[in-house]
């Protein structure tokens, strides 16, 4: 499996959801788990995703991810599973 980390931050706006999954099914990547909330009108969501299936390169989805973010006014963010929890650790 190759697990990967995405993250979405911004103001709330109608399609973030829709527009990100839209984008990981046409590219064959698998949702393992999706966590999301809404805090006085700011959208958080972490997503951890399986890319094995994918013809996409890591910094190719992320860079594509990062466009359909600013498209729609938010920051996305893309991290290999080892970066993240290399990030993480105390």
């Amino acid at each position: 499996m190759n697990k990967t980390i995405i993250t979405v931050v911004g103001r709330d706006t109608v399609g973030i959801i829709a527009k990100v999954c839209t984008y990981l099914a046409d590219n064959e990547i698998n949702i393992l788990d999706i966590s999301q909330t809404i805090i006085d009108g700011f959208f958080n969501m972490m997503m951890i995703v399986d890319t094995k299936a994918s013809r996409k390169a890591h910094a190719e989805m992320a860079d594509e991810l990062k466009a359909i973010g600013e498209q729609m006014g938010v920051h996305v963010l893309c991290q290999k599973e080892e970066i993240f929890d290399s990030m993480h650790r105390i």
